[in-house]
């Protein structure tokens, strides 16, 4: 096999995110439900035969060393191959919005690779080395929407109903390190489980924020006004919003039928927004790739 295309990457919302603790090396316990949304980047990998990597940015320019490259490079060296990739990388998901793009797209390297080099890996070998990339990569490469724990390696997989997204990203972005850092973020909410989630997700017609919250938000909103003006700009539409991850996107549940209650032409966007009507996914498109 020579090449893959159009290998989708979608994002993520997370529907609430709970900080529970943190442990002694400074990593953060939380609690999240994360959904995949059919907003997504979109890879090509080619192989190279002289074990070289080589990422060309079809979109927005991306730093030098990319979650894509260390995917790469992790793989490559786990698996003892001596086969390389060009990786071509068309950037859609804004980033510094909390929507797991970078993260998302590491994960589908993970995937297209394994597949693309013929090593047939199994799921639980690519999570091992996802987890060693970043939180959120393993639930990517997991495939399913799922109730997280932990620093981001406990994945339950759980089934929600399709629902509409309304997702914006104001101009301002943020770094997630900047944010789990801030002394007065709380780090101290009390766990709750699996049952008591499924049990109050509210994801359909009604308004309301659904379960939950965004522990990071306040610490957010704090640093960055964009994001309160997009949280009261979807909030004056939907009636509701909430931050996704560490931000600075908001999202909006609007809706489960056919069509999103309500929706918004692009002019309506305050200058250097970006927003899409998204709608959840039931699993990733590659979710069958790693099995």
């Amino acid at each position: 096999m020579r090449a893959l295309y159009e290998l989708p990457a979608p994002a993520k919302v997370n529907l609430f995110l709970h900080i529970v603790g943190r442990r002694a090396d400074g990593y953060h316990l939380l609690q999240s439900a994360f959904v995949l949304i059919d907003w997504a980047d979109v890879l090509h990998l080619e192989r190279r035969d002289d074990g070289r990597f080589r990422r060309q940015d079809l979109g927005p320019a991306l730093p030098a060393d990319d979650l894509c490259l260390r995917a790469a490079r992790a793989l490559q060296q786990a698996s003892g191959t001596p086969l390389g990739a060009d990786i071509h990388l068309d950037k859609r998901v804004p980033w510094g919005a909390g929507l797991g793009g970078g993260s998302s797209d590491a994960a589908t390297t993970l995937l297209g690779l394994n597949r693309l080099w013929g090593l047939h890996w199994s799921r639980q070998r690519l999570l091992e080395l996802a987890l060693r990339l970043g939180a959120d990569v393993p639930f990517f490469v997991g495939g399913r929407n799922a109730f997280v724990e932990g620093i981001g390696e406990r994945i339950t997989p759980i089934e929600l109903p399709r629902t509409w997204l309304a997702v914006v990203k104001p101009e301002a972005s943020l770094g997630t390190a900047e944010i789990f850092g801030a002394e007065d973020l709380e780090r101290n909410t009390p766990a709750v489980i699996l049952a008591d989630f499924l049990a109050g997700t509210q994801l359909s017609d009604s308004a309301g924020p659904g379960f939950g919250r965004n522990d990071l938000q306040p610490v957010a909103v704090s640093r960055c006004a964009d994001v309160a003006k997009a949280a009261k700009w979807l909030d004056s539409r939907y009636g509701n919003s909430r931050m996704s991850g560490s931000g600075s996107a908001v999202f909006a549940r609007a809706g489960t039928g056919d069509r999103p209650r309500a929706t918004w032409a692009a002019e309506e966007l305050p200058p250097h927004w970006v927003g899409r009507m998204c709608r959840s996914l039931a699993s990733h498109p590659l979710r069958d790739w790693a099995d």
